[in-house]
């Protein structure tokens, strides 16, 4: 970006972890071009959030919010009345920040959701338009073959007319393993333009045009998927584990809160006693009544200790007397330190919903995985889980019912299974390392985009 100052617009997808990896980006791109200003377009209440108590890149990034699609005093409901403002909403923003500033944008830094992007950085005399896919190679490139996916089903109808789910992706690179019913729903979805399917084919459409495309994801976890990526698209970056690129940049490790004392809890654990079991399904899920029950019960037969981040509203659906039953072994909080819970060495599996930040945490610390998914990339992620790299079990049936937990729970920790998951896990924790450090492959293609962006300006 040279000496002369550059403002880029960031515009982030406020909803799930969308917008929080986004921001971290942005502190690393700050870094490398520090003449550099960032404008950072997102909701009010995840700006609230991400910007409570923190100065990103020295001040260097201020934060904008655009309307959410509600009436003044509506709460936001669903993602659907967000969706469906864009991209007015971003467009006033941004033309308010640009008469604030004096200054046109030399740069877009988008969410992949928000396809309109391309559009923007076309109107401003076609300046770079850089688009973060926040999970993995595995999902980006199951939006890309959308078409493709859709003709197969429609092609391949079962003795009633519907679509044949169960047929294995054999001919798209790397997805051999994957079947058309674990698909994200949106590729599959009845209508293509409403709002939150619409969005994502939009995003598959434009996102060929963008000048990079940026994954929290490192090559050799997906390098198939991720060479047949680069033929379609621009540029593709791996810059992930984002968590550990982080972790090798920062001198002193953060403060982190731990106030229901999730860390002292495992350390007080016997040096003799089983590995622990971490539950979590991440900030925007609870499992349904019937499948909490399921888990407790799996967990009071296994008797392994566990620490369960399970919401209030979830910990009501407990069996009666489960906390008493195992307070000598177990512990449920509200909410944990995820990084550092799975970092300590006295966990042994993670029974997760394989959201894919989630997923990379768990590959990053060496933990098994126990799948769940609910939606989204989160069968993709189970199935890689399961088949292709082999570090874990998903619940068969596709839910939590107490045998199938407590047999997946055996598999990982008491099995000669779960002896080779766990090397395999182990074995691709070194290479998440590897990636970071200062001549790994992710170090070098976020090189390659300072190098990229360096040529624009």
């Amino acid at each position: 970006m040279g000496s002369s100052e550059c403002h880029v617009a960031v515009l982030a997808f406020p909803f799930a972890t969308h917008a929080a990896p986004l921001l971290s980006l942005v502190e690393q791109l700050s870094a490398a071009f520090p003449s550099a200003r960032f404008s950072f377009f997102n909701n009010h209440d995840s700006n609230s959030g991400l910007f409570r108590g923190r100065n990103p890149a020295a001040g260097k990034v201020k934060a904008y919010d655009v309307w959410d699609g509600t009436v003044a005093g509506e709460a936001l409901v669903t993602h659907e009345e967000f969706i469906m403002a864009m991209p007015g909403n971003y467009v006033k923003a941004i033309a308010e920040a640009e008469a604030e500033t004096g200054t046109k944008f030399g740069c877009f830094l988008t969410d992949a959701f928000l396809w309109f992007g391309g559009d923007l950085a076309a109107e401003r005399g076609g300046v770079p338009w850089i688009a973060l896919w926040t999970a993995g190679a595995c999902s980006i490139s199951a939006h890309l073959y959308t078409d493709f996916v859709r003709s197969l089903a429609a092609a391949t109808p079962t003795a009633n007319g519907k679509h044949r789910l169960d047929q294995k992706l054999k001919v798209i690179p790397g997805m051999s393993e994957l079947s058309i019913g674990e698909m994200p729903g949106e590729i599959l979805a009845k209508d293509l333009q409403a709002p939150f399917p619409g969005m994502i084919y939009n995003m598959a459409l434009k996102l060929p045009g963008a000048n990079a495309v940026v994954l929290n994801s490192f090559q050799n976890l997906e390098p198939t998927v991720t060479d047949d990526l680069r033929s379609k698209l621009q540029k593709v970056f791996n810059i992930g584990p984002m968590i550990l690129r982080q972790a090798a940049a920062t001198p002193k490790p953060p403060i982190i809160s731990d106030d229901h004392n999730c860390l002292p809890w495992l350390d007080s654990l016997p040096p003799a006693s089983p590995p622990a079991v971490y539950l979590s399904f991440g900030s925007g899920l609870t499992p349904p009544p019937d499948e909490i029950v399921a888990l407790a019960e799996a967990l009071e037969a296994k008797r392994a200790p566990f620490l369960w981040s399970l919401k209030p509203h979830g910990v009501k659906h407990l069996p009666e007397g489960f906390l008493e039953r195992t307070k000598e072994f177990g512990k449920i909080v509200p909410w944990a330190p995820q990084v550092q819970v799975l970092s300590h060495p006295g966990v042994g599996a993670f029974v997760t919903h394989c959201g894919w930040n989630s997923t990379l945490e768990a590959i990053s610390f060496g933990v098994c995985l126990i799948c769940r998914p609910f939606y989204g990339d989160q069968q993709i992620n189970s199935r890689f889980v399961e088949s292709v790299w082999e570090i874990g079990v998903k619940v068969e049936g596709g839910k939590f019912t107490k045998d199938e937990t407590l047999k997946a729970l055996n598999v990982v920790l008491d099995s000669d299974r779960g002896k080779l998951l766990k090397e395999n896990v182990v074995k691709l924790k070194g290479e998440a390392m590897e990636a970071v450090k200062p001549n790994g492959s992710s170090t070098k293609d976020f090189q390659e985009l300072v190098h990229l962006l360096n040529g624009y300006f």
